[in-house]
């Protein structure tokens, strides 16, 4: 089968299905209704066989939304956040963690013309964003498209990132500017 010119599995298909049909409702991986019900190993195990890489000790959190994921990289020991929304062509390294509720963005509204209204413009290429290792990703960060949040960097909540920054920054604000560097 193929979607989006891409081949499909059946098993990758059938635990797409699984996700979006129930296992993306189960509680919180860390409450006790989430650990008894092993809200965090069933997800885990379906979002294993739907990415293209998905490390060990992954945790894909409640309502996380990754559209159709076959082209998502996740590294070890990393997750993605609780109602999170990311293209399914980013790439997520290791020890990446990720608060709530953040939108990483593949494409934007064209704005370029203005003959015509914007929402008759369509949409801008799609980029892929790239998260490196060992990045904290707090509480509603989001990302516009195409750009690289390199190794050990703290991104505060609320930010929003518009631009790369160099390894082991904090960074903070709308836009996202450079608070100090953790070296």
């Amino acid at each position: 089968m193929n979607i989006n010119g891409k081949k499909i599995r059946p098993l990758q298909l059938l635990c797409l299905v699984a996700y979006y049909g129930f296992a993306q409702y189960l509680p919180v991986s860390n409450t006790y209704l989430g650990k008894f019900l092993f809200s965090k190993a069933i997800r885990y195990f379906l979002c294993k066989h739907i990415f293209k890489y998905c490390g060990t000790n992954v945790n894909i959190e409640h309502r996380a939304c990754f559209g159709s994921g076959y082209a998502l990289e996740i590294g070890d020991n990393s997750g993605l956040g609780i109602r999170c929304q990311v293209p399914s062509n980013t790439i997520i390294g290791s020890d990446v963690m990720m608060g709530p509720n953040c939108k990483i963005f593949g494409a934007n509204h064209r704005t370029d013309r203005t003959d015509i209204p914007m929402n008759q413009q369509g949409m801008t290429e799609w980029k892929q964003t790239v998260i490196e290792d060992d990045v904290w990703i707090g509480q509603d960060v989001m990302f516009l498209p195409g750009h690289t949040v390199r190794k050990g960097t703290v991104i505060g909540a609320r930010s929003v990132v518009a631009k790369d920054f160099p390894e082991y920054s904090v960074i903070g604000g709308n836009p996202a500017k450079l608070i100090r560097s953790r070296k």
